[in-house]
């Protein structure tokens, strides 16, 4: 159990309420506990009666009614604190839930690119949902069965020891081949729970892929094909899921029969020892009612035994996350003002995943206020510039200045909320058109945000829809167009009003029409800003201050357009041919 040792936090947190849970729990057991002996003490004058030593039926008559109402309070007064155990445990468990959830995702949301490269979202969906409700069992219905079973043995043993130590022995003659069989399938339980969870992951994944590319899937045909790869890996889960519940199966059986013996053993013991005049019979009915009572503790031990294997498992593979730490930390936690000034000093960079070399001492400089453009063919390595800038990555060598301060030295909030940033692949929430653009600027104004459609030249796309502003986007934006997705991107960005803009190759899936005019309002809005774009198009970017042409990580060009294009090269290649492309 030492992966689940991480949640001793929370069950420090929760002491109080946990304590308080097993406190009732001990009372309602106690209560419990006192039936068996108010049934021995009803058999015994019953049979004194029958022998004759109690002449007085109605002594005899009240003595039992006086039984009945002590065993029916005790069981209403029993039933109550169980109750009152079930709130105070199991709510407990919910409120564990619910913190370690939020602990994970905010792990999320630490962790660098690197860690989403390297793991598929159905993975990091099944250990936030399913590992984590494996948990829940854990501190919840775990821990209370737990209780509940260690305070009825210690209570009904103690009081059978009290009042036969030879049938008490007898009677517990069965728990050490109970323990050994707990042991044996515990181990067993434990690594089959893992692969299952494995396999859980393994599924959830390849469904969230499936449905994520639909429509390649249906382009091309291949849904078939996909079926069949998802009923393998189904039945594989399936089969492991089956090797699991072969061994949880063996628990409740192997109980019920250690059980009986106990019961067999309670009768037989018991009936020789009445016999001979050293118990009386109203032992043995208290005696099959504590082997009884004991009956459900100890059968779901199998169960809880299951449940901590399972829960040891999950916690394994949510450690295994939670362990990691983010590559990219705040260095400092002072507030930092961003005014825009970047420099890059021979700055190198290599991906650790594909082991690529994106950038070779590259070094440039922009002023607050200033246009960059970066050209170059695709790998060139120009993203990488820009997911630098936004310290997504750390440069392996070299520095990168902001306003003269290595950007590792500034408040990494700060650096980021300084930034618009327009991505490559736009992306948008399963939300309405202007919830997605106020995720710029959560307390942007019905008129803000219209202007900031107006400047990405996507109002008058918008107003054309049943509901306007209001219409609710499919995930990822499915319900849009590449050019109205990537212009809504665009508004995203405007309407945080940042120090520094970067449009990396964001304009790609709209027309040259369409761009010019974007990119003219764009000029407008950026006058004061910190502006970098990427691009394929000499269009987006001749009005740049500054230019920068990349290839296989290192620039080959600098300078304004008119001076590029009057010195032989690629930027005056790429010119000619766009120019002849546009011609035609």
């Amino acid at each position: 159990m030492k992966a689940l040792q991480y949640l001793n936090k929370y069950l420090i947190k929760y002491k109080y309420r946990l304590l308080i849970g097993i406190v009732i729990t001990i009372l309602s057991k106690v209560l419990a506990l006192q039936v068996p002996q108010l049934i021995r003490e009803s058999v015994n004058i019953a049979e004194d009666y029958k022998n004759g030593l109690v002449p007085d039926l109605s002594l005899v008559k009240s003595e039992l009614l006086n039984n009945i109402l002590l065993i029916i309070g005790a069981a209403l007064l029993s039933g109550f604190f169980t109750f009152l155990m079930r709130q105070t445990i199991i709510v407990t468990s919910r409120l564990i839930e619910f913190d370690l959830k939020n602990e994970i995702y905010q792990q999320y949301q630490r962790l660098s690119l690197n860690f989403y490269k390297k793991n598929k979202t159905g993975d990091l969906m099944n250990r936030i949902s399913e590992d984590v409700s494996k948990i829940r069992m854990y501190v919840g219905p775990a821990i209370m069965y737990t209780i509940n079973m260690l305070v009825l043995f210690i209570v009904a043993i103690i009081k059978m020891y009290h009042i036969d130590p030879v049938l008490t022995n007898y009677t517990l003659l069965p728990l050490p081949f109970l323990s050994a069989s707990i042991y044996i399938l515990s181990r067993v339980i434990n690594k089959r729970s893992t692969i299952v969870q494995v396999y859980l992951s393994k599924l959830t994944a390849n469904a969230q892929e499936t449905f994520s590319g639909i429509s390649i899937l249906k382009s091309y045909g291949i849904e078939s094909k996909t079926t069949v790869d998802f009923e393998k890996l189904a039945n594989t889960s399936k089969e492991k899921n089956i090797d699991l519940f072969k061994a949880q199966a063996l628990f409740f059986p192997l109980m019920i029969l250690l059980i009986g013996l106990s019961n067999i053993l309670v009768i037989y013991i018991g009936g020789l020892r009445y016999i001979e005049g050293t118990i009386s019979l109203g032992v043995i009915a208290e005696f099959i009612m504590y082997v009884n009572m004991l009956t459900w503790p100890v059968a779901v031990v199998g169960w809880v035994t299951s449940m901590v294997q399972q829960a040891e498992a999950s916690q394994k593979r949510i450690n295994e996350f939670l362990e990691q730490k983010p590559e990219i930390i705040n260095n400092n936690s002072n507030p930092s003002k961003i005014e825009g000034n970047i420099e890059f000093k021979n700055v190198s960079f290599t991906y650790d995943d594909t082991n690529i070399t994106a950038l070779k001492n590259v070094s440039f400089k922009l002023q607050k206020g200033k246009t960059l453009a970066i050209l170059g063919n695709t790998g060139s390595g120009k993203s990488t510039i820009v997911n630098l800038i936004a310290r997504l990555y750390d440069a392996k060598s070299g520095e990168i200045l902001i306003d003269d301060i290595p950007i590792e030295k500034l408040n990494l909030d700060n650096l980021r909320q300084s930034i618009g940033f327009v991505p490559q692949e736009a992306f948008l929430f399963s939300d309405t058109i202007k919830n997605n653009i106020k995720f710029g600027d959560e307390t942007a104004s019905d008129a803000k945000i219209e202007q900031a459609a107006k400047d990405a030249y996507i109002h008058h796309n918008i107003i054309d829809f049943n509901k306007g502003y209001d219409t609710y986007i499919g995930e990822r934006g499915v319900t849009l167009s590449g050019g109205q997705k990537q212009r809504i991107s665009i508004a995203r960005a405007i309407i945080k009003e940042p120090q520094i803009l970067i449009f990396d190759d964001c304009l790609s899936a709209v027309d040259t029409e369409t761009e010019e005019i974007i990119l003219n309002n764009l000029y407008k809005i950026s006058k004061n800003k910190t502006t970098i774009i990427v691009s394929h198009r000499i269009s987006s970017i001749k009005n740049a201050d500054a230019i920068i042409v990349l290839e296989n990580g290192e620039i080959i060009q600098q300078g304004s357009h008119n001076e590029l294009v009057n010195i032989n090269g690629y930027y005056k290649e790429l010119y000619d041919q766009q120019l002849l492309e546009k011609e035609i």
